[in-house]
């Protein structure tokens, strides 16, 4: 069940953002972790950032080159993988 619902999120944010700014996993990039787009951000930091409290608006304040889509993508992505997602911010803690 898990898998089938990560491929439709997978599917899901593909076409969100017309396939070219979803979630990317880069080597090299992050140590490889699944970032936002093109950009650097980490979908685990968003998480993390979340956990402590931040809103949606508080973190279009702090990344304002950030989209709804792209919001969306992580928090789809985080739910999509989330033994991933937890492992990345032990990793980075």
């Amino acid at each position: 069940m898990r898998q089938i619902k990560a491929k439709l999120i997978s599917i899901l944010t593909q076409n969100l953002t017309n396939g070219s700014l979803g979630i990317k996993k880069t080597p090299g990039v992050c140590g490889g972790d699944a970032c936002v787009g093109n950009t650097r951000i980490p979908v685990w930091s968003l998480v993390g950032y979340r956990r402590l409290g931040c809103s949606d608006a508080e973190l279009f304040k702090c990344y304002p080159h950030l989209t709804a889509a792209d919001l969306v993508n992580a928090w789809a992505y985080a739910d999509a993988y989330p033994d991933e997602i937890e492992q990345a911010i032990i990793e980075n803690d």
